[in-house]
C-alpha cells in the first residue's frame, strides 16, 4: 500500500477533558504517523469556511459555535490507507452507534460533541490538508 495522509481534529469537548494523549495514542498504536500538529482556537471564519459544507443543513450554527468553543488539536496523519484506518479508529459519528473501543465510543459525549472529525476521502483530505497546513500542500 502507499503512504497516505489525512486530516485530523481533536475537537474542544475532547480537549477540555485532556483526552488528547489518549486519542493520540489510537492513531499511533495503529500504525498512523503524525507529520504535523497545531494546537488552536477556531475562529468563527475558520470554522465557518472550514465546515462550508454543512451551510445549509439545520445543526451549521450549532456546530460552528461547538467548533470555537474551545481549542483544538488540528494533525496531519500519515500512513498506509490513512483516510479509511482512520475512520475505523473514530467509529461513527453517533457514540452509542460506534463500535466498541473506537475513539467515540470510549470518549465522545453526544452526536455533536463527538471528540474527533477525520477526513472522509483522499480528495477531501487534501483539501483539509491544505487549509490548515498549506506548508505541506
Amino acid at each position: 500500500m502507499t503512504k497516505q495522509r489525512t486530516l485530523s481534529i481533536i475537537k474542544p469537548d475532547a480537549t477540555s477533558r485532556n483526552l488528547v494523549g489518549k486519542i493520540l495514542s489510537h492513531f499511533e498504536e495503529a500504525g498512523l504517523t503524525i507529520v504535523a500538529a497545531r494546537m488552536m482556537t477556531l475562529t468563527p471564519e475558520q470554522a465557518g469556511q472550514f465546515y462550508i459544507i454543512h451551510k445549509d443543513r439545520p445543526f451549521y450554527g450549532e456546530l460552528i459555535d461547538y467548533m470555537v468553543s474551545g481549542r483544538a488539536l488540528v494533525s496531519v496523519l500519515e500512513g498506509d490507507d490513512a483516510v479509511n484506518l482512520n475512520r475505523k479508529l473514530m467509529g461513527a459519528t453517533d457514540p452509542k452507534k460506534a463500535d466498541a473501543g473506537t475513539i467515540r465510543n470510549l470518549y465522545a459525549e453526544s452526536i455533536a460533541a463527538n471528540a474527533v472529525h477525520g477526513s472522509d476521502s483522499a480528495e477531501n483530505a487534501a483539501t483539509e490538508i491544505k487549509f490548515f497546513f498549506p506548508e505541506l500542500a
